[in-house]
């Protein structure tokens, strides 16, 4: 009996010890190859560090257009809204009384150019005979002083003249540049006065073409502002490239009353998405940081989800990342990867690999 007991532990020894020998152990097993994969390892790179303020979106170029002449408006082409060319009529008045100054001025001229005449003709036969002693001196002035009346006559009668076309050019109001009709504050039909006390307003315009941006930054900020002199507007929701200032002014006062001080961002002449009157943030450089940064290519998203494939002992794995703002063609990692780990910067290679392998692995095990 204890001879067959030690004979069937001495077969269970022998089994287990053939059974180890005939595998490798998990500490000898050999890891698997490294895909043949486009990739990349990613680094923290040296970059601003940046502190963000709401700004307001404002038109370089906005004026509320009044009136020089008064008349009644005739004709309103353009409503709230409308975007206008260069030069385009905006409100047109009445002309009549205009019209008639002109023709009286013209009349007084006509007038005034045959007296001159008369008075320069006279003076001329005066002076001719002048010195063989048919007339006298004073006679001689009183010519000279009458041609000198009628040509002052003349000068102010054409004068006048240019004054009323002044007048007359000022019942049609036309564009001074291109741009969005942001208010109207007269209707047809109503009667305006030039002044006093003051013009009255016809059409605020303002121009979509140059954009600046004004932000209220508290004093703190400012000197580091002043030194680095670099801002960039932000996309909404960090989607979408940064707009950078072309030019970064700080006003050299604060406000008494909220101790901030305004900044003024010129924003380059293309830019397009911004409007007057938006609220943006604004980012300025005020130090220095590190940043990570991908290819916009080495991103996945599914739905809400944003992933990279990451290569790594375990072969390649998509891991989801927290997205920052863009940069250019590079984007920036929050959270969800590590400095100096390995990305694909292909997806669609990734993905491909991936497939390959679960259907390798699904046919061994069958």
């Amino acid at each position: 009996m204890i001879r067959n007991v030690r004979m069937v532990l001495l077969l269970t020894a022998l089994g287990s010890l053939l059974a180890c020998g005939g595998k490798p152990s998990e500490g000898n097993r050999a890891k698997p190859a490294a895909p043949a994969l486009a990739s990349r390892v990613v680094h923290a790179e040296k970059a601003t560090r940046e502190q963000v303020w709401d700004g307001v979106v404002e038109a370089v170029h906005q004026v509320t257009l009044t009136a020089q002449t008064n008349a009644r408006v005739l004709e309103l082409p353009y409503e709230v809204n409308d975007v206008v060319p260069k030069g385009a009529v905006l409100v047109r008045f009445t002309d009549v009384e205009q019209k008639s100054a002109r023709n009286a001025a013209r009349a007084q001229i006509a007038s005034a150019e045959a007296t001159y005449k008369e008075a320069l003709s006279s003076y001329n036969r005066f002076a001719a005979i002048a010195p063989q002693g048919y007339v006298s001196k004073a006679q001689l002035d009183q010519e000279r002083a009458r041609r000198d009346a009628a040509k002052a006559a003349l000068q102010s009668a054409r004068a006048s003249l240019s004054q009323v076309g002044q007048q007359l050019d000022y019942t049609v109001i036309r564009a001074p540049y291109a741009g969005i009709i942001t208010r109207r504050y007269v209707h047809v039909g109503q009667a305006v006065q030039a002044g006093p006390p003051s013009p009255q307003p016809l059409i605020a315009l303002e121009s979509l073409n140059d954009l600046r941006v004004n932000v209220q930054v508290p004093q703190s900020a400012v000197a580091a502002i002043r030194h680095f002199h670099v801002a960039a507007v932000l996309p909404e929701g960090s989607n979408g490239p940064r707009v950078a200032a072309s030019s970064v002014s700080v006003f050299p006062y604060a406000d008494p009353d909220t101790h901030t001080f305004n900044v003024r961002l010129q924003l380059p002449a293309d830019t397009v998405g911004l409007y007057p009157g938006m609220t943006v943030k604004v980012a300025f450089a005020v130090g220095e940081a590190r940043r990570l940064l991908v290819p916009k290519t080495a991103l996945v998203r599914r739905g809400e989800i944003v992933g990279v494939y990451v290569i790594g002992d375990q072969g390649v794995t998509l891991r989801q990342v927290r997205t920052g703002y863009v940069y250019g063609d590079q984007v920036e990692i929050l959270a969800g990867l590590d400095d100096g780990e390995r990305i694909a910067t292909d997806p669609t290679a990734a993905m491909k690999y991936l497939s390959q392998q679960h259907a390798g692995g699904a046919s061994t095990d069958e």
